[in-house]
């Protein structure tokens, strides 16, 4: 596993990870890498998030690009 070091970590903020820490029964470490974790890696997204990226997207597709008859052929396709 790789090691870090964190440099010139603001006093206050080092005082609200070590609080973190304390009050989810974690090492300063462990509450650092969880915090990480929940900002950095990717969370599936709700069927509703998705439709409404769709729907902010679609405006900008121009109709002729896929025409109903092509996505009918890939949804047909992927039926057994």
């Amino acid at each position: 596993m790789a090691s870090i070091t964190l440099k010139n970590l603001p006093d206050a903020l080092y005082e609200r990870l070590k609080a973190a820490a304390q009050a989810h029964h974690r090492s300063i470490n462990s509450e650092l890498i969880h915090c990480l974790e929940k900002v950095l890696k990717p969370r599936p997204a709700s069927s509703e998030e998705r439709l409404e990226r769709l729907r902010r997207v679609r405006p900008d597709i121009p109709p002729s690009t896929v025409s109903p008859e092509e996505i009918q052929q890939a949804i047909d396709e992927g039926r057994p």
